[in-house]
C-alpha cells in the first residue's frame, strides 16, 4: 500500500544537508552528500547496516559533527551553534528511538510529564494534565496512563515513545527503525500512527528503516544511501526500477525471501 499525496511545501526547507562528509578514521562513512528535507515531508532513508544512515541523524541533531560541510536546520546551522542554542534547537526536534527509550520506573503519565516539567517550567498541574491527556488520545492509547512500560505491549510502547516525543510540538520527528522487532500487523498500526502525526502535528519527518513496507507506506519521497552517497532517490518505484547489484538484493530480501 502507497503513502497518499502529503500536503508538502517544497518552498520551505526545513533541513539541509550541503556536502557534508564524515569518517571515522579509514571508514568513509558520508562522503561529500546533499540532502533537503521539505516542510510536512515524511522523508525515508534506505540503506544497509553500517552505510551511515545512523550517522546522519546524529549530525542532524548535533551529537556528531562533519568533517566537511554544514547542516542547517530550521534556519540554524547546527555545526556552528554554541550549546545553550543546540539545546534550544533540539526541543523542536523529536527523536523517536527503534527501543522507545521509556522509563521503566515511571507510569505512561510520568514518561510524558518528564519532558514537559523539565521543559516548560511555568505551567500548571491542569495544563500539564490537558497536554498528557491530548497526546496519548493522539496516539490511540489513553487508557493505558496509569500502566507501568513493563506491561505493555512492543506496540504499545512504541506509541507512548512516539507521544512522549510530541508532547513538546516538535517542528520535525526524526524516527529510528520505528517497526523493528515488531509483528507485521502491529508494524501496519505504526506505519499508520507515523502517518496521522504528520497530518495532526504538521512535521517534517526523516525516517530511517529497513523496512520496505514501512517505507511505501509513509514514504513522500525516497533516498537510497550506497557507498556513502545518496545515489537513488524519488518515488518507491524510482528507487527500485533498477537492475543495479548493489539495490536488487534489498528490494529481494523484503518482498522474495
Amino acid at each position: 500500500m502507497e503513502k497518499s499525496k502529503a500536503n508538502i511545501n517544497y518552498d520551505d526547507v526545513v533541513i539541509h544537508v550541503d556536502k557534508v562528509s564524515k569518517s571515522f578514521g579509514d571508514l568513509h562513512v558520508l562522503r561529500d552528500v546533499d540532502l533537503k528535507l521539505y516542510n510536512r515531508e515524511n522523508l525515508v532513508v534506505l540503506g544497509r547496516s553500517g552505510t551511515g544512515k545512523s550517522v546522519l541523524i546524529k549530525l542532524i541533531s548535533g551529537l556528531l559533527n562533519p568533517d566537511r560541510g554544514d547542516i542547517t536546520v530550521l534556519g540554524e546551522v547546527v555545526n556552528r551553534l554554541t550549546d545553550k542554542e543546540l539545546r534550544a534547537l533540539r526541543q523542536r526536534i523529536g527523536f523517536s528511538f527503534q527501543n522507545s527509550a521509556l522509563y521503566d520506573s515511571m507510569t505512561v503519565r510520568e514518561n510524558l510529564e518528564f519532558p514537559l516539567v523539565r521543559n516548560k517550567r511555568n505551567l500548571s498541574r491542569a495544563e500539564i494534565d490537558r497536554e498528557v491527556e491530548e497526546v496519548l488520545e493522539g496516539v490511540g492509547l489513553s487508557r493505558a496512563i496509569n500502566q507501568m512500560p513493563s506491561e505493555l505491549s512492543g506496540g504499545q510502547r512504541k506509541r507512548i515513545g512516539i507521544a512522549r516525543t510530541l508532547i513538546l510540538r516538535p517542528d520535525i520527528m526524526l524516527y529510528d527503525e520505528p517497526t523493528a522487532g515488531l509483528d507485521p500487523i502491529t508494524c501496519l498500526d505504526i506505519n499508520s500512527l507515523i502517518n496521522e502525526v504528520q497530518e495532526r502535528y504538521n512535521t517534517s519527518s526523516i525516517i530511517i528503516t529497513h523496512d520496505l513496507a514501512c517505507a511505501k507506506m509513509i514514504g513522500d519521497r525516497m533516498v537510497m544511501l550506497l557507498d556513502g552517497k545518496f545515489e537513488r532517490q524519488g518515488s518507491f518505484a524510482e528507487i527500485f526500477d533498477t537492475d543495479d547489484e548493489r539495490v536488487r538484493p534489498f528490494y529481494d530480501y523484503n518482498f522474495i525471501v
